[in-house]
């Protein structure tokens, strides 16, 4: 028996694709006045929500490999926007934790940034928004049921 599979335009993987590259690109936009990646936005946001964490929780909590959050936060020091230190009771642990211009970063486009969070749900409407979300956190094997 030959299994088919859907059509481009109903395969879940693509279509997560083209629904990323949708969302990202009014927030690309925002970034493209800070000076800052998407990577290093997630980094900032997370790092406000939570406030300052070892290293390996930051990376999972912005979805971002390992290896690729210590070469993020390599640059992100570099620029002042965050410091890392040794944790006080396990020295193998690093500390991160966001700075003033930082903050000042995620403080300036907030506004914007809410804007941009309005304008997909107002095409989704409300409750398609927050059943997308929960949807999606379906599909996420990270997921502790945060939603």
């Amino acid at each position: 028996m030959t299994k088919h599979l859907p059509t481009t335009s109903r395969s879940l993987p693509i279509s997560l694709i083209r629904a990323r590259e949708g969302v990202m690109a009014p927030i690309r936009e925002m970034l493209a006045e800070t000076g800052i990646t998407e990577q290093q936005w997630r980094v900032l946001r997370v790092l406000v929500e939570h406030g300052a964490m070892d290293a390996s929780t930051l990376a999972d909590r912005a979805s971002l490999l390992f290896p690729s959050l210590t070469r993020i936060a390599t640059t992100m020091r570099g620029k002042g926007l965050i410091t890392q230190t040794r944790d006080e009771n396990d020295r193998r642990r690093q500390m991160i934790a966001i700075t003033d211009d930082g903050q000042k970063i995620i403080d300036d486009n907030t506004g914007k940034a809410a804007e941009i969070v309005v304008g997909f749900k107002a095409k989704l409407g409300e409750a398609q928004y927050e059943q997308l979300l929960d949807l999606l956190a379906l599909l996420d094997p990270a997921d502790k049921g945060d939603v």
